[in-house]
């Protein structure tokens, strides 16, 4: 047989022929004193490119001159026999002594293989069949050696049937490159191990999954545990079952339940390639028949097949303003790669590999032959992904072969490229990169072609691929570029969805429905200009949901809803917790009428409707809680969207408020009566305030007070005997427990009584007389401005509404010396601006000219005129504009403290829905800060503080202008 000195030819130029020659030097001593310098002299020519640019290989010729010479002087097919017996043989020597030499065995194996492939010796197949059987045997050799140990403990009993391994019941499958014979020259091992734990030969005293998971351990570590003489091979075993959270062997039965009920499309297409390799070889087999229906599926849906092409869809297709060069190119993983050409074929074979076992083969080529036999590829293609495979290995393996790294990227360097360039023949740089070029542009073509007509499931900014184990590298910078500060944990977070680590995801429709929600997801988070945030809030509320497949069929049928959502998630942070704590909240996005105008017939027939359900006190306060949820989360859903004015929405929360008021109060009188006893008298809940007014925002307290009239005499209640003062008293009290107390429902309203005749120091509830007496002597000024914006909300009868309501307003038409009035007016402004000064530029209430100084002017107004029929209204805005109708004050000012309240109320609203109390939206990203802008009416943020600058001035002189003593 022709030794190897012989058959290799050179593969290029000679690199750098100053290290070539200094490698000859040394090598010469030791030919000559070991009788091989003929055989090196006529391997010179063909090894001197080898040794000018590999400084691996060459340090593995210098290191072993005597194994150098043994190889030149053998048939590589012979040489390769020769060490995959001797590898089988380490697997009998003592521990240590078998896994230097299986070390030892791996420098050789790597020697021999790269002069053979770099010499033109062996083609592709060779040369990754080489390597494969190699890892093959030191497979079975670690297994062997570490099984030695156990025995030797007394925790494993030695097995006298060869046939099952060292280990009956334990095997290792060889994943990925391995299983497929396609090993590359630097390639770690994929290997994913299992067990029966009923099969094991244990000592009575050691416990299966205690045992496996050692001797998982010691067998990987005794493949890649570096030494001196450097190491076998790096052990993945991450391809088992959920990786984050089993153990490095897996359980049979469990791999089994794992594969039924959460199992990938992209862990089926890992299996493709899976093969028996060491340990219990026929058990192993079993197992990959059994598992061969959750492989090769025969009926697939249209939602199953759309997931397999997810698989594809992920990596960012070529596109002719994109650039694909050979500096830096990523021969693996990047676009145009050869992990475009396995998708092409495995995508391919998942969904036809069911009901055609001839396309079932576990090596690339081999298949893409197979599927060009039986149609489903040109030959045009498969010559183009085939060509460019072979191309890519070929310089994959060159890349690797440089310093022994497992990297799969061309350097960015020249010079650094220019010795793989060398490896492949090419002495111009520029030429080498052209054709690397032409061959990534090549396959990327050819991968766009697959599926053509399927939504893009990666982004304008790259790939977005969540298949795997691993953090894919070209996923990361696009995740990077989106502007994410740590695209490790998003893409963390998304495998884990992917494998149903949540409820949303773990049914296989839910799965295959996130599949093509994740890159939405992330364009939508991106264009908040806040990803990390919208991304963490909604990991919040994506994690709370007990079923995903609703909801994720909602947000894709309607994209801009769920951009909508996304929005929420990133610039409001108390919507965003709402729908964490409760996503049942985002049920309401299901009615059709949830983006309809807002109708308050409508709102309190539905308010109605489900209020009548509740059984009992308890009951009605978990179901106003609900309703209030479900509603206030839509007003601020609109708000945010920019579909409800400021207006619109104080309207709606008011709405809504008077809704909780008047059903609770419903409520409570009914629960006061079933532990007094009915009473003779009437009741009404007085609202003041923002409620008052109908100018809520989100997150707006009550202002309350109750009014009662008893009936003639001195009645007690039928079963207690309270007193009226007792009666109504409790009914407050229970009225404000049922709107403030937090419940299993969480919470509703804060409430505050202090407006009531006497504040704190009065009783809890307001007979009739009492108040038309307060008001008639003792009230202050500021009481009467409070009195300005009460309303009835709700009433045991419409009479004593009527005539709750005529009290109110005969307090405030009573005439008064209005330049009294005026500088108390002015004395309570000063004192508050002295004791609550702003709390920075953004307090948009209690600023100069804020919205502070646009009510009182507005109350004042009408206090001024109300004893001559003057207008009287609770609205801030409705006062103003019959104020200005009417010319009942300074156009002007009037005009300035308008577009004051329009304005501060329109951002205020934007503000209480989006941010938590006391947050600058300086600070905030600038997507939100151009929401804000447009609520203002104005371009960009720097154009709305100028406006809000100019607008609080004017309406603080306008408001001194109109309150004057």
């Amino acid at each position: 047989m022709t030794p190897l000195a012989d058959l290799l030819a050179p593969c290029g130029p000679v690199r750098d022929a100053k290290a070539a020659e200094h490698v000859f030097e040394h090598l010469k001593a030791a030919a000559e004193a070991e009788g091989w310098a003929t055989l090196l002299a006529r391997a010179r020519d063909a090894m001197a490119p080898v040794f000018g640019a590999s400084s691996y290989l060459a340090a593995l010729a210098r290191r072993r001159p005597a194994v150098l010479g043994e190889i030149l002087g053998c048939n590589p097919a012979a040489r390769l026999a020769d060490i995959l017996a001797r590898t089988e043989r380490a697997g009998h020597a003592a521990g240590d002594a078998g896994r230097k030499a299986l070390r030892l065995l791996k420098a050789e194996t790597h020697l021999l293989t790269a002069l053979c492939d770099l010499g033109g010796v062996w083609d592709l197949d060779a040369v990754t069949g080489a390597i494969t059987r190699f890892a093959d045997a030191a497979c079975h050799a670690a297994l062997r050696l570490a099984a030695a140990d156990e025995i030797a403990a007394g925790r494993l009993i030695a097995s006298k049937d060869d046939a099952h391994g060292p280990v009956p019941g334990y095997f290792c499958l060889a994943m990925g490159k391995q299983g497929a014979f396609e090993l590359n020259y630097s390639s770690d091992i994929d290997i994913s191990i299992f067990y029966d734990p009923e099969a094991l030969p244990l000592a009575s005293n050691v416990e299966p999954q205690a045992f496996a998971e050692r001797f998982t351990r010691a067998f990987a570590q005794g493949l890649q545990e570096k030494t001196s003489d450097s190491y076998v091979f790096r052990v993945d075993l991450r391809l088992r079952p959920d990786p984050s959270s089993t153990p490095p062997a897996v359980p049979v039965a469990a791999a089994f339940d794992y594969y039924e009920s959460v199992g990938q499309n992209w862990e089926r297409a890992a299996f493709i390639k899976a093969r028996p390799v060491a340990g219990d070889l026929p058990a192993a087999r079993d197992f990959l028949n059994e598992l061969s229906p959750f492989i090769w599926r025969r009926n697939l849906d249209f939602a199953a097949i759309a997931d397999i092409h997810s698989i594809k869809r992920q990596i960012h297709a070529y596109k002719v303003d994109d650039r694909l060069t050979a500096k830096g190119a990523d021969l693996k993983l990047g676009r145009g790669g050869i992990r475009e050409v396995e998708f092409y074929v495995q995508t391919q074979q998942l969904i036809l590999g069911g009901r055609h076992p001839d396309l079932r083969s576990n090596r690339t080529l081999d298949a893409l032959d197979a599927l060009t036999a039986e149609g489903h590829v040109t030959h045009a293609a498969r010559d183009d992904m085939r060509s460019a495979y072979i191309t890519l290995r070929a310089l994959e393996h060159r890349a690797q072969m440089i310093a022994d790294e497992q990297t799969h990227k061309l350097p960015e360097a020249a010079a650094d490229r220019s010795r793989i360039a060398a490896l492949w023949g090419y002495g111009d740089l520029r030429r080498f990169d052209a054709a690397v070029e032409q061959v990534l542009k090549k396959v990327n073509k050819r991968y766009g072609e697959l599926f053509p007509d399927d939504e893009d499931l990666s982004s304008r900014f790259g790939s977005l691929i969540f298949t795997g184990v691993d953090d894919d590298l070209e996923t990361l910078a696009t995740l990077h570029r989106m502007g994410f500060s740590n695209p490790a944990q998003i893409s963390g977070a998304i495998r884990s969805w992917h494998h149903g680590h949540i409820a949303a995801t773990r049914t296989e429709r839910g799965r295959e429905l996130f599949t093509r929600l994740a890159p939405r997801l992330l364009e939508a988070a991106q264009a908040t200009g806040a990803p990390d945030a919208a991304f963490n809030r909604f990991s919040d509320f994506f994690s709370a949901l007990s079923s995903g497949v609703q909801v994720q069929s909602l947000f894709l049928a309607q994209p801009e809803l769920f951009q909508l959502v996304v929005r929420v998630m990133a610039f409001a942070p108390e919507l965003a917790r709402t729908l964490a704590r409760r996503p049942a909240a985002l049920d309401a996005l299901l009615d059709p009428a949830f983006f309809a105008p807002f109708d308050p017939e409508d709102d309190r027939a539905h308010f109605d409707r489900t209020m009548a359900e509740a059984e009992g006190f308890e009951e009605a306060m978990d179901t106003a809680r609900r309703l209030h949820r479900e509603q206030a989360f839509r007003i601020g859903l609109k708000v945010i969207a920019g579909t409800a004015s400021a207006e619109d929405a104080g309207r709606a929360f008011a709405d809504l408020a008077d809704l909780c008021i008047a059903h609770l109060a419903e409520a409570a009188l009914r629960e006061t009566e079933r532990l007094a006893g009915s009473f003779p008298g009437e009741v009404a809940v007085v609202a003041l305030g923002k409620c008052g007014s109908r100018e809520m925002s989100a997150g707006s307290d009550l202002d309350l007070m109750t009014f009662y009239r008893a009936a003639e005499g001195a009645p007690v209640s039928t079963l207690k005997g309270w007193s009226a003062e007792t009666f109504y008293a409790r009914f407050t009290q229970r009225l404000v427990a049922a709107l403030s107390a937090p419940t299993a429902e969480g919470g509703l309203y804060e409430v505050d009584l202090r407006l009531r005749p006497s504040g704190t120091s009065g009783p809890v509830a307001v007979s009739f007389a009492a108040f038309e007496d307060y008001y008639a002597d003792g009230a202050e000024t500021w009481e009467f401005l409070a009195m300005t914006r009460a309303r009835i909300v709700w009433s045991t009868s419409t009479a004593f509404a009527e005539d709750a309501s005529s009290a109110i307003e005969a307090t405030l038409r009573r005439e008064r010396d209005i330049q009294t009035v005026a500088a108390e007016v002015l004395g309570m402004r000063e004192l508050m601006a002295r004791e609550r000064p702003p709390k920075g530029y953004w307090d948009l209430k209690l600023s100069p000219g804020g919205l502070v100084d646009v009510e009182f002017a507005a109350q004042y107004l009408q206090l001024a005129h109300a004893h001559l029929g003057g207008p009287l209204k609770q609205n801030t805005g409705d006062a103003l504009e019959v104020f200005e109708d009417r010319k009942l004050g300074p156009q002007r000012a009037l005009d300035c403290l308008r577009n004051a309240f329009v304005l501060q109320q329109s951002l205020s609203q934007l503000l209480k829905v989006a941010l938590d109390d006391g947050a600058d939206p300086s600070q905030e990203p600038a997507a939100f800060k151009t929401m804000l802008a447009k609520a203002g009416g104005v371009r960009d943020f720097r154009a709305l503080t100028a406006k809000l600058t100019r607008v609080r001035q004017a309406a603080h002189q306008a408001f001194i202008s109109i309150v004057h003593p």
